[in-house]
């Protein structure tokens, strides 16, 4: 794999690239932010931090959501390596996805990818954790294994932790890959879920005797599961997710927000909304601080000579204050253009991409969802009804919230207009 540039684009094959769907904005080595990160106005983010930063007896645990596309992971990195975070935090960050599948995700996955992801980053990282506890860790592991011996007196520390590396590894990999191995280990942990919370425990306390700071677990892509399995991680099973003495960031659905199951997480859930297009909700002039993010987001990628200004404007107008949105307009305009033989991004590029999106939502609407779609847009209200869940998630339907004041409320994606005749 080409290792990752960070660069102005000054042609299509470059902008290309750099509006890349899923492109991870890592820190860079000196700990400042990616080139490409753009601080939106009035971040909700910083509440988080803010709160990570606070003073607490207890290690908190907090959940985060928001819209897909809307920035989620980009800002766990952000986080990742900020200078105040890593003074007080020994962080890291990880996807799920590497871990377990998330089609069939269950909390004792998550719990072992806890644990075997702080054993295995500190030990990378150099980190030397005390012989004592590794080989506590290899008489755990062969319970595990059902092979409950007495450890081989021989070996050295190095080896033990090399074993244990291994073994959360392979074990992970078992869980993620191999559905009858998955339901034997998940039965196993079932057994003695405690033993397992322990060793977390007993990890995050040596790595914290060393460095002084608190581990800090940041797991993204946790917000995929459908909401069946977020209500059994996260409601049914909220006082095992919140035991870890280590303090975790756990990414949410958002559909558990928009569910009576929220208020087993209410107390530390942090949403992230959409970028404002519109002022308020019932001003039609434009948000500038939103239009200014939004611009920023493409000139940090790319060449203003390589799109019209007025291109400009509808591609953020057509993302809905989405940043996924943005790129894939962005991405499919670049494309078109590539096609038309052209050396600018024109409006008719990112009326194509508009069009491609649209036609995408008209083949999975139905007439009950365009007349729930035509009140939307009228009223601009958030209400509790079980269609609003899925054409949030689908992003038919995209959450704001005011500036000024905080409240919450939303619109139709912007390429959907055209679609419901207003």
């Amino acid at each position: 794999m080409d290792e990752l540039h960070y660069e102005l684009a000054k042609d299509f094959d470059r902008a290309w690239l750099n509006f890349e769907l899923d492109l991870p904005l890592h820190p860079q080595k000196d700990g400042k932010a990616n080139p490409f990160y753009v601080d939106r106005f009035g971040n909700p983010f910083a509440e988080l931090k803010d709160a990570l930063l606070a003073p607490f007896y207890k290690p908190p645990k907090f959940f985060f959501s928001g819209h897909r596309g809307c920035g989620k992971s980009t800002e766990l990195l952000h986080l990742l390596g900020d200078e105040e975070i890593q003074k007080k935090y020994w962080p890291i960050n990880f996807s799920i996805r590497q871990d377990a599948d998330i089609i069939d995700l269950d909390f004792r996955d998550v719990l072992l990818a806890i644990g075997g992801r702080l054993f295995r980053e500190y030990r990378r990282a150099g980190g030397e954790l005390p012989e004592h506890l590794l080989k506590e860790l290899d008489s755990w592991k062969g319970k595990v294994e059902h092979e409950i011996e007495t450890i081989e007196k021989g070996r050295l520390s190095s080896e033990v932790g090399a074993d244990l590396d291994a073994f959360f590894i392979s074990t992970g990999l078992r869980m993620k890959l191999e559905p009858a191995r998955r339901v034997e280990i998940r039965q196993t942990f079932e057994k003695d879920i405690t033993g397992l919370i322990a060793v977390i425990n007993a990890i995050s306390s040596a790595i914290y005797a060393k460095e002084k700071r608190y581990p800090l677990v940041l797991i993204d892509d946790m917000d995929k599961p459908e909401l069946k399995k977020a209500r059994a991680i996260f409601h049914d099973r909220r006082e095992i997710m919140t035991q870890p003495n280590c303090v975790i960031v756990y990414t949410v659905s958002s559909a558990l927000f928009y569910s009576k199951e929220f208020d087993a997480i209410r107390d530390q859930a942090i949403f992230l909304p959409n970028i404002n297009i519109n002022k308020s909700i019932s001003e039609e002039s434009v948000d500038q601080e939103g239009i200014s993010t939004l611009k920023e987001f493409i000139k940090l990628r790319m060449s203003p000579a390589l799109i019209e200004p007025e291109a400009s404007e509808l591609a953020i107008q057509y993302s809905g204050g989405v940043f996924r949105e943005m790129a894939r307009i962005m991405r499919t305009s670049i494309g078109r253009a590539r096609r038309r033989g052209a050396s600018i991004i024109e409006k008719e590029d990112v009326e194509w991409s508009a069009t491609e999106i649209r036609n995408e939502y008209r083949r999975i609407l139905d007439k009950d969802d365009i007349k729930l779609l035509r009140r939307i847009y009228k009223m601009k209200r958030l209400e509790y009804v079980d269609r609003l869940r899925p054409l949030m998630q689908l992003l038919a339907v995209l959450e704001y919230r005011e500036y000024r004041n905080g409240e919450n409320w939303c619109d139709i994606h912007p390429v959907l207009r055209n679609l419901i005749n207003v």
